[in-house]
Protein backbone atom coordinates (compact mmCIF):
# COMPACT_ATOMS: atom_id res chain seq x y z
CA UNK A 1 0.00 0.00 0.00
CA UNK A 2 1.30 3.46 -0.93
CA UNK A 3 -0.04 6.84 0.15
CA UNK A 4 0.95 10.48 0.21
CA UNK A 5 -0.07 13.59 2.10
CA UNK A 6 -0.59 16.06 -0.70
CA UNK A 7 0.22 19.75 -0.91
CA UNK A 8 -3.54 20.38 -0.97
CA UNK A 9 -3.88 18.71 2.42
CA UNK A 10 -1.07 20.84 3.83
CA UNK A 11 -2.66 23.95 2.40
CA UNK A 12 -6.08 22.95 3.73
CA UNK A 13 -4.70 22.61 7.25
CA UNK A 14 -2.87 25.93 6.99
CA UNK A 15 -6.06 27.60 5.77
CA UNK A 16 -8.14 26.13 8.59
CA UNK A 17 -5.59 27.29 11.15
CA UNK A 18 -5.47 30.76 9.60
CA UNK A 19 -9.27 31.02 9.61
CA UNK A 20 -9.50 29.99 13.27
CA UNK A 21 -8.12 33.41 14.26
CA UNK A 22 -10.99 35.34 12.69
CA UNK A 23 -14.04 33.05 12.79
CA UNK A 24 -16.94 34.27 14.90
CA UNK A 25 -16.60 31.23 17.13
CA UNK A 26 -12.87 30.86 16.57
CA UNK A 27 -10.06 30.16 18.96
CA UNK A 28 -8.11 32.52 21.20
CA UNK A 29 -4.35 32.28 20.69
CA UNK A 30 -1.91 33.73 23.20
CA UNK A 31 1.81 34.14 22.71
CA UNK A 32 3.41 33.61 26.08
CA UNK A 33 6.89 34.36 27.38
CA UNK A 34 8.33 32.62 30.40
CA UNK A 35 11.25 31.12 32.24
CA UNK A 36 12.86 34.12 33.93
CA UNK A 37 15.33 31.98 35.89
CA UNK A 38 18.33 30.30 34.24
CA UNK A 39 18.26 26.84 32.75
CA UNK A 40 20.24 24.43 34.92
CA UNK A 41 21.04 20.74 34.64
CA UNK A 42 19.60 20.21 38.13
CA UNK A 43 16.18 21.57 37.23
CA UNK A 44 14.96 22.23 33.71
CA UNK A 45 18.00 20.78 31.95
CA UNK A 46 20.55 22.44 29.71
CA UNK A 47 22.03 25.85 30.41
CA UNK A 48 21.59 29.43 29.27
CA UNK A 49 24.38 28.90 26.74
CA UNK A 50 22.84 25.63 25.57
CA UNK A 51 19.08 25.69 26.21
CA UNK A 52 17.35 22.32 26.48
CA UNK A 53 15.42 20.99 23.51
CA UNK A 54 11.68 21.25 24.20
CA UNK A 55 9.98 17.92 24.76
CA UNK A 56 6.50 17.04 23.57
CA UNK A 57 5.15 15.49 26.73
CA UNK A 58 2.65 16.15 29.51
CA UNK A 59 5.22 17.25 32.07
CA UNK A 60 6.71 19.89 29.80
CA UNK A 61 3.32 21.52 29.31
CA UNK A 62 2.92 21.87 33.07
CA UNK A 63 6.46 23.25 33.35
CA UNK A 64 5.63 25.92 30.77
CA UNK A 65 2.67 27.13 32.79
CA UNK A 66 4.71 27.12 36.02
CA UNK A 67 7.28 29.52 34.55
CA UNK A 68 4.96 31.68 32.42
CA UNK A 69 5.43 35.44 32.87
CA UNK A 70 2.91 37.11 30.56
CA UNK A 71 0.75 36.47 27.51
CA UNK A 72 -0.42 38.55 24.56
CA UNK A 73 -3.38 37.68 22.37
CA UNK A 74 -2.60 37.31 18.69
CA UNK A 75 -5.21 39.16 16.64
CA UNK A 76 -6.27 38.09 13.16
CA UNK A 77 -4.40 41.13 11.82
CA UNK A 78 -1.19 39.66 13.22
CA UNK A 79 -1.12 36.50 11.13
CA UNK A 80 -0.21 35.85 7.53
CA UNK A 81 0.34 33.00 5.15
CA UNK A 82 4.05 32.78 4.39
CA UNK A 83 6.47 31.21 1.93
CA UNK A 84 10.25 30.82 1.94
CA UNK A 85 11.99 34.05 1.05
CA UNK A 86 13.67 33.98 -2.36
CA UNK A 87 15.35 37.21 -3.42
CA UNK A 88 16.06 38.28 -6.98
CA UNK A 89 19.71 38.40 -7.88
CA UNK A 90 21.32 38.76 -11.26
CA UNK A 91 23.64 35.92 -10.30
CA UNK A 92 20.83 33.52 -9.36
CA UNK A 93 19.46 30.70 -11.46
CA UNK A 94 15.81 30.10 -10.67
CA UNK A 95 13.68 27.06 -11.30
CA UNK A 96 10.58 27.36 -13.47
CA UNK A 97 6.99 26.45 -12.71
CA UNK A 98 6.02 23.02 -13.99
CA UNK A 99 2.86 21.07 -13.36
CA UNK A 100 4.53 17.69 -12.81
CA UNK A 101 7.71 18.12 -10.79
CA UNK A 102 8.66 14.78 -9.25
CA UNK A 103 11.59 12.45 -8.59
CA UNK A 104 11.49 11.54 -12.27
CA UNK A 105 11.11 15.15 -13.41
CA UNK A 106 13.37 17.27 -11.22
CA UNK A 107 13.80 21.01 -11.46
CA UNK A 108 16.93 22.87 -12.49
CA UNK A 109 18.02 22.95 -8.84
CA UNK A 110 17.31 19.24 -8.42
CA UNK A 111 14.10 19.64 -6.39
CA UNK A 112 11.67 16.72 -6.58
CA UNK A 113 8.72 18.81 -5.40
CA UNK A 114 7.55 22.09 -6.90
CA UNK A 115 7.30 23.81 -3.51
CA UNK A 116 10.83 22.86 -2.58
CA UNK A 117 12.07 24.57 -5.72
CA UNK A 118 12.96 28.19 -6.47
CA UNK A 119 10.31 29.03 -9.03
CA UNK A 120 9.47 32.48 -7.61
CA UNK A 121 11.38 35.47 -6.32
CA UNK A 122 11.04 38.81 -4.53
CA UNK A 123 12.61 42.01 -5.81
CA UNK A 124 14.11 44.78 -3.70
CA UNK A 125 10.91 46.81 -4.04
CA UNK A 126 8.96 43.81 -2.71
CA UNK A 127 7.26 42.71 -5.91
CA UNK A 128 6.92 38.94 -6.19
CA UNK A 129 7.14 37.09 -9.51
CA UNK A 130 6.65 33.51 -10.65
CA UNK A 131 9.12 32.08 -13.17
CA UNK A 132 7.18 30.53 -16.06
CA UNK A 133 10.16 29.65 -18.21
CA UNK A 134 13.89 29.66 -17.49
CA UNK A 135 14.59 28.25 -20.96
CA UNK A 136 16.46 25.23 -19.73
CA UNK A 137 17.94 26.85 -16.62
CA UNK A 138 21.37 26.90 -18.18
CA UNK A 139 22.07 30.47 -17.08
CA UNK A 140 21.25 32.88 -14.28
CA UNK A 141 18.51 35.42 -14.71
CA UNK A 142 19.83 38.41 -16.65
CA UNK A 143 19.08 42.10 -16.90
CA UNK A 144 17.79 44.42 -14.22
CA UNK A 145 15.14 43.73 -11.61
CA UNK A 146 11.64 43.58 -13.09
CA UNK A 147 9.18 46.27 -12.05
CA UNK A 148 6.18 45.55 -14.26
CA UNK A 149 2.84 44.72 -12.66
CA UNK A 150 1.30 43.59 -15.92
CA UNK A 151 -1.32 40.89 -15.56
CA UNK A 152 0.16 39.17 -18.61
CA UNK A 153 3.35 37.08 -18.60
CA UNK A 154 6.37 38.96 -19.93
CA UNK A 155 10.06 38.49 -20.62
CA UNK A 156 12.58 39.82 -18.13
CA UNK A 157 16.13 39.42 -19.32
CA UNK A 158 16.31 35.82 -20.46
CA UNK A 159 13.38 34.53 -18.34
CA UNK A 160 9.64 34.53 -18.82
CA UNK A 161 7.91 35.62 -15.62
CA UNK A 162 4.52 36.52 -14.18
CA UNK A 163 3.78 39.28 -11.64
CA UNK A 164 1.93 37.85 -8.63
CA UNK A 165 1.64 40.48 -5.85
CA UNK A 166 3.45 43.18 -3.89
CA UNK A 167 4.30 42.94 -0.20
CA UNK A 168 2.84 46.05 1.42
CA UNK A 169 4.76 48.27 3.84
CA UNK A 170 2.78 46.98 6.81
CA UNK A 171 3.33 43.38 5.73
CA UNK A 172 7.04 44.02 5.41
CA UNK A 173 7.23 45.34 8.95
CA UNK A 174 5.16 42.56 10.47
CA UNK A 175 6.00 39.47 8.45
CA UNK A 176 9.14 39.86 6.33
CA UNK A 177 12.07 37.96 7.84
CA UNK A 178 15.45 36.81 6.60
CA UNK A 179 13.99 33.38 5.79
CA UNK A 180 10.28 33.93 5.09
CA UNK A 181 8.01 36.43 3.41
CA UNK A 182 4.25 36.97 3.50
CA UNK A 183 2.12 35.80 0.59
CA UNK A 184 -1.27 37.10 -0.50
CA UNK A 185 -3.39 37.20 -3.63
CA UNK A 186 -3.58 40.40 -5.68
CA UNK A 187 -7.23 40.92 -6.62
CA UNK A 188 -6.38 42.56 -9.96
CA UNK A 189 -4.09 39.71 -10.94
CA UNK A 190 -6.65 37.14 -9.83
CA UNK A 191 -9.42 38.79 -11.84
CA UNK A 192 -7.30 38.67 -15.00
CA UNK A 193 -6.36 35.00 -14.62
CA UNK A 194 -7.87 32.56 -17.13
CA UNK A 195 -8.53 29.01 -16.01
CA UNK A 196 -6.72 26.53 -18.21
CA UNK A 197 -4.92 29.11 -20.35
CA UNK A 198 -1.54 28.12 -21.84
CA UNK A 199 1.65 30.14 -21.76
CA UNK A 200 4.76 27.94 -21.84
CA UNK A 201 6.10 25.10 -23.96
CA UNK A 202 9.18 23.17 -22.90
CA UNK A 203 11.21 21.39 -25.58
CA UNK A 204 12.01 17.87 -24.42
CA UNK A 205 13.14 16.74 -27.85
CA UNK A 206 13.36 18.85 -31.00
CA UNK A 207 12.88 15.97 -33.44
CA UNK A 208 14.44 16.15 -36.91
CA UNK A 209 13.88 16.99 -40.57
CA UNK A 210 11.31 19.73 -40.00
CA UNK A 211 11.04 22.11 -42.93
CA UNK A 212 9.23 25.32 -43.78
CA UNK A 213 7.90 26.83 -46.97
CA UNK A 214 9.54 30.12 -46.00
CA UNK A 215 11.76 31.25 -43.13
CA UNK A 216 12.45 29.03 -40.15
CA UNK A 217 9.27 29.47 -38.08
CA UNK A 218 6.13 27.41 -38.43
CA UNK A 219 2.98 29.18 -37.21
CA UNK A 220 -0.67 28.38 -36.65
CA UNK A 221 -0.09 24.99 -35.00
CA UNK A 222 -3.13 23.86 -32.97
CA UNK A 223 -2.63 22.69 -29.40
CA UNK A 224 -4.68 19.57 -28.71
CA UNK A 225 -6.20 18.64 -25.34
CA UNK A 226 -9.37 19.12 -23.36
CA UNK A 227 -9.33 22.92 -23.72
CA UNK A 228 -10.02 25.14 -26.69
CA UNK A 229 -8.30 27.85 -28.70
CA UNK A 230 -4.66 27.08 -27.99
CA UNK A 231 -2.26 27.83 -30.85
CA UNK A 232 1.53 27.78 -30.97
CA UNK A 233 4.51 28.33 -33.27
CA UNK A 234 7.87 26.58 -33.49
CA UNK A 235 11.24 27.52 -34.91
CA UNK A 236 13.68 24.98 -36.30
CA UNK A 237 17.39 25.06 -36.95
CA UNK A 238 18.62 22.48 -39.38
CA UNK A 239 15.34 20.62 -39.07
CA UNK A 240 15.49 20.46 -35.26
CA UNK A 241 12.92 22.45 -33.28
CA UNK A 242 14.86 24.88 -31.12
CA UNK A 243 12.09 27.19 -29.91
CA UNK A 244 8.37 26.90 -29.25
CA UNK A 245 5.92 29.50 -27.99
CA UNK A 246 2.21 29.86 -27.31
CA UNK A 247 0.67 32.42 -29.65
CA UNK A 248 -2.96 32.03 -28.50
CA UNK A 249 -3.45 30.96 -24.88
CA UNK A 250 -6.88 29.39 -25.20
CA UNK A 251 -8.65 28.21 -22.06
CA UNK A 252 -9.91 25.18 -20.17
CA UNK A 253 -6.83 22.95 -20.55
CA UNK A 254 -5.96 20.34 -17.93
CA UNK A 255 -3.77 18.50 -20.44
CA UNK A 256 -2.37 19.49 -23.82
CA UNK A 257 -0.25 18.04 -26.63
CA UNK A 258 1.45 19.21 -29.80
CA UNK A 259 1.55 16.61 -32.56
CA UNK A 260 4.16 16.23 -35.26
CA UNK A 261 1.35 15.84 -37.78
CA UNK A 262 -0.07 19.23 -36.86
CA UNK A 263 3.36 20.83 -37.16
CA UNK A 264 3.92 19.29 -40.59
CA UNK A 265 0.43 20.33 -41.72
CA UNK A 266 0.70 23.95 -40.57
CA UNK A 267 0.29 26.74 -43.12
CA UNK A 268 3.95 27.49 -43.77
CA UNK A 269 5.35 24.04 -42.98
CA UNK A 270 7.41 22.26 -45.58
CA UNK A 271 5.61 18.96 -45.20
CA UNK A 272 8.26 16.98 -43.33
CA UNK A 273 9.58 16.35 -39.80
CA UNK A 274 9.07 13.94 -36.92
CA UNK A 275 10.25 12.85 -33.50
CA UNK A 276 9.52 16.03 -31.52
CA UNK A 277 8.43 16.04 -27.88
CA UNK A 278 7.02 19.42 -26.91
CA UNK A 279 5.73 19.60 -23.33
CA UNK A 280 2.91 22.08 -22.80
CA UNK A 281 2.98 23.43 -19.25
CA UNK A 282 -0.43 23.35 -17.55
CA UNK A 283 -1.32 26.22 -15.25
CA UNK A 284 -2.65 25.65 -11.73
CA UNK A 285 -6.41 25.63 -11.28
CA UNK A 286 -7.79 29.08 -11.96
CA UNK A 287 -4.69 30.22 -13.84
CA UNK A 288 -1.48 31.90 -12.74
CA UNK A 289 -2.19 34.49 -10.05
CA UNK A 290 -5.73 33.34 -9.24
CA UNK A 291 -4.61 32.16 -5.79
CA UNK A 292 -1.04 33.14 -4.99
CA UNK A 293 -1.17 31.52 -1.55
CA UNK A 294 -1.82 28.07 -2.97
CA UNK A 295 0.25 28.53 -6.11
CA UNK A 296 3.41 29.49 -4.25
CA UNK A 297 3.08 26.93 -1.46
CA UNK A 298 1.71 29.09 1.36
CA UNK A 299 1.36 26.18 3.78
CA UNK A 300 3.22 28.24 6.38
CA UNK A 301 1.36 30.50 8.81
CA UNK A 302 3.30 33.29 10.51
CA UNK A 303 2.12 34.82 13.78
CA UNK A 304 3.57 38.10 14.98
CA UNK A 305 3.45 39.84 18.34
CA UNK A 306 5.22 43.00 19.48
CA UNK A 307 5.99 43.27 23.19
CA UNK A 308 6.32 46.96 23.88
CA UNK A 309 7.92 47.65 27.24
CA UNK A 310 5.57 46.69 30.05
CA UNK A 311 2.70 46.29 27.52
CA UNK A 312 -0.47 46.65 29.57
CA UNK A 313 1.56 46.52 32.79
CA UNK A 314 1.60 42.74 32.34
CA UNK A 315 5.01 42.25 30.70
CA UNK A 316 7.49 42.85 33.49
CA UNK A 317 10.69 44.54 32.34
CA UNK A 318 13.08 43.84 35.21
CA UNK A 319 13.86 40.30 34.12
CA UNK A 320 14.65 38.27 31.02
CA UNK A 321 12.84 35.34 29.43
CA UNK A 322 13.96 32.08 27.84
CA UNK A 323 10.84 30.43 26.58
CA UNK A 324 8.16 31.32 24.02
CA UNK A 325 4.96 29.34 23.74
CA UNK A 326 1.63 29.48 21.97
CA UNK A 327 -1.43 28.66 24.05
CA UNK A 328 -4.86 27.99 22.55
CA UNK A 329 -7.99 28.94 24.48
CA UNK A 330 -6.61 29.57 27.96
CA UNK A 331 -9.26 30.62 30.44
CA UNK A 332 -9.51 33.60 32.74
CA UNK A 333 -8.26 32.73 36.23
CA UNK A 334 -10.81 30.90 38.34
CA UNK A 335 -13.29 30.49 35.49
CA UNK A 336 -14.05 28.26 32.53
CA UNK A 337 -14.42 31.28 30.24
CA UNK A 338 -11.90 31.53 27.41
CA UNK A 339 -9.74 34.59 27.92
CA UNK A 340 -10.25 37.63 25.71
CA UNK A 341 -7.95 40.26 27.22
CA UNK A 342 -5.28 41.73 24.94
CA UNK A 343 -2.54 41.07 27.51
CA UNK A 344 -2.47 38.97 30.65
CA UNK A 345 -0.14 38.61 33.62
CA UNK A 346 0.83 35.01 34.40
CA UNK A 347 2.80 35.52 37.61
CA UNK A 348 1.60 35.73 41.19
CA UNK A 349 1.98 38.93 43.21
CA UNK A 350 2.15 39.95 46.85
CA UNK A 351 1.87 43.47 48.24
CA UNK A 352 3.89 44.30 51.32
CA UNK A 353 3.07 46.59 54.18
CA UNK A 354 5.52 48.90 55.86
CA UNK A 355 8.98 49.24 54.33
CA UNK A 356 10.16 45.95 52.85
CA UNK A 357 13.70 45.24 51.81
CA UNK A 358 14.88 45.29 48.21
CA UNK A 359 14.34 41.89 46.65
CA UNK A 360 16.52 40.74 43.73
CA UNK A 361 15.29 39.16 40.52
CA UNK A 362 15.74 35.38 40.29
CA UNK A 363 16.46 34.96 43.97
CA UNK A 364 14.78 32.24 45.99
CA UNK A 365 12.11 33.42 48.41
CA UNK A 366 10.66 31.52 51.32
CA UNK A 367 7.87 32.22 53.74
CA UNK A 368 8.02 31.54 57.43
CA UNK A 369 5.39 29.22 58.90
CA UNK A 370 3.95 28.14 55.53
CA UNK A 371 7.34 27.03 54.13
CA UNK A 372 6.28 28.24 50.69
CA UNK A 373 9.09 28.54 48.11
CA UNK A 374 9.27 30.72 45.00
CA UNK A 375 11.49 32.72 42.67
CA UNK A 376 11.41 36.49 42.20
CA UNK A 377 10.44 37.66 38.72
CA UNK A 378 10.33 41.38 39.52
CA UNK A 379 10.02 43.76 42.48
CA UNK A 380 8.28 47.14 42.38
CA UNK A 381 9.85 49.01 45.29
CA UNK A 382 7.58 52.03 44.77
CA UNK A 383 4.32 50.13 45.05
CA UNK A 384 5.89 47.45 47.27
CA UNK A 385 4.72 44.63 44.99
CA UNK A 386 6.70 41.42 44.57
CA UNK A 387 6.01 39.30 41.47
CA UNK A 388 6.98 35.63 41.68
CA UNK A 389 6.59 32.16 40.22
CA UNK A 390 6.55 28.74 41.82
CA UNK A 391 8.00 26.03 39.63
CA UNK A 392 8.21 22.42 40.68
CA UNK A 393 11.79 22.46 41.94
CA UNK A 394 13.13 22.70 45.45
CA UNK A 395 14.38 26.24 44.98
CA UNK A 396 11.39 27.35 42.91
CA UNK A 397 8.15 26.16 44.40
CA UNK A 398 8.21 22.85 46.21
CA UNK A 399 9.92 21.51 49.24
CA UNK A 400 7.66 22.70 52.01
CA UNK A 401 9.34 21.50 55.17
CA UNK A 402 11.52 19.40 52.82
CA UNK A 403 8.57 17.18 51.99
CA UNK A 404 8.52 17.94 48.28
CA UNK A 405 4.98 19.29 48.50
CA UNK A 406 3.78 22.39 46.75
CA UNK A 407 2.78 25.13 49.19
CA UNK A 408 1.23 28.43 48.15
CA UNK A 409 2.25 31.74 49.69
CA UNK A 410 -0.44 32.90 52.10
CA UNK A 411 -0.99 34.59 55.47
CA UNK A 412 1.01 37.52 56.77
CA UNK A 413 4.08 35.47 57.60
CA UNK A 414 7.36 37.12 56.61
CA UNK A 415 8.77 36.47 53.14
CA UNK A 416 12.57 36.43 52.93
CA UNK A 417 14.93 36.67 49.96
CA UNK A 418 17.70 34.06 50.08
CA UNK A 419 20.34 36.20 48.33
CA UNK A 420 19.39 39.75 49.30
CA UNK A 421 18.28 38.96 52.82
CA UNK A 422 15.36 41.30 52.16
CA UNK A 423 12.16 40.73 54.12
CA UNK A 424 8.58 41.79 53.61
CA UNK A 425 5.29 41.30 55.42
CA UNK A 426 2.22 40.71 53.19
CA UNK A 427 -0.33 43.47 53.63
CA UNK A 428 -3.47 41.78 54.95
CA UNK A 429 -5.36 45.05 54.51
CA UNK A 430 -4.65 45.23 50.77
CA UNK A 431 -8.06 44.39 49.36
CA UNK A 432 -8.39 46.81 46.50
CA UNK A 433 -7.17 47.60 43.00
CA UNK A 434 -3.72 49.16 42.82
CA UNK A 435 -2.97 51.41 39.87
CA UNK A 436 0.27 50.45 38.16
CA UNK A 437 2.77 52.65 36.32
CA UNK A 438 1.03 52.23 32.96
CA UNK A 439 -2.42 53.04 34.33
CA UNK A 440 -3.73 49.49 34.57
CA UNK A 441 -4.68 47.92 37.85
CA UNK A 442 -4.01 44.79 39.85
CA UNK A 443 -6.46 43.67 42.54
CA UNK A 444 -5.20 42.15 45.79
CA UNK A 445 -7.05 40.04 48.33
CA UNK A 446 -5.41 39.97 51.75
CA UNK A 447 -2.24 41.18 50.06
CA UNK A 448 -2.11 38.53 47.31
CA UNK A 449 -3.04 38.57 43.61
CA UNK A 450 -3.46 35.54 41.36
CA UNK A 451 -2.40 35.38 37.71
CA UNK A 452 -4.90 36.62 35.12
CA UNK A 453 -4.90 33.34 33.17
CA UNK A 454 -5.80 30.02 34.77
CA UNK A 455 -2.67 27.89 35.00
CA UNK A 456 -2.77 24.66 32.98
CA UNK A 457 -5.82 25.76 31.00
CA UNK A 458 -6.09 25.56 27.21
CA UNK A 459 -3.52 23.71 25.14
CA UNK A 460 0.08 24.58 24.47
CA UNK A 461 0.69 23.88 20.78
CA UNK A 462 4.14 25.44 20.41
CA UNK A 463 7.18 25.73 22.70
CA UNK A 464 10.53 27.28 22.01
CA UNK A 465 13.53 27.54 24.31
CA UNK A 466 16.34 30.00 23.66
CA UNK A 467 19.14 31.96 25.26
CA UNK A 468 17.99 34.69 27.67
CA UNK A 469 16.37 37.77 26.17
CA UNK A 470 16.63 40.85 28.36
CA UNK A 471 13.74 43.29 28.58
CA UNK A 472 13.55 47.05 29.21
CA UNK A 473 10.84 49.68 29.49
CA UNK A 474 12.00 51.40 26.28
CA UNK A 475 12.45 48.19 24.30
CA UNK A 476 10.18 46.30 21.94
CA UNK A 477 10.57 42.61 21.18
CA UNK A 478 9.15 41.63 17.81
CA UNK A 479 8.38 37.92 17.98
CA UNK A 480 7.41 35.86 14.96
CA UNK A 481 6.32 32.24 15.13
CA UNK A 482 6.15 30.32 11.85
CA UNK A 483 4.23 27.06 11.65
CA UNK A 484 4.67 24.75 8.67
CA UNK A 485 1.87 22.39 7.78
Amino acid sequence: MSAIITEKFRQHNATQFHESFSESSGNAYYLTIGKSSPFTSATSGGSDDSPPTPADDVTSEFYTWDSAIASKKIASSNISFAIPRRDWSASSTFDMYEHNVSSSNTTTSGATNLFDSTFFFRTSDNRVYKVLDNFGGSSAIAGSEPTSESTEPFTSGNYKIKYMYTITASEQQAFLTSDFMPVSTDSTVAAAAVDGALDTIKIVSGGSAFTTSSGSTITGIPIRGDGTGGVCSVTHTGGVITAASVTTAGSGYTFATINDADIVAATNAGGAGSGSNLKVIIQPKGGHGSNAVEELGGHYVMMQASLEGADGDDFLTQNDFREISLIVDPTTFGTSTVASATTARNVYAVKFSGTPGTFQVDEKITQATTNAVGKVVAFDSTLKILYYVQERFADHGTGGANTGAYVAFSTTATITGASSGATGIPDADADSAVTLAGGNTITFTDGYANPELQPDSGNIIYRETRKPISRATDQTEDIKVIVEF
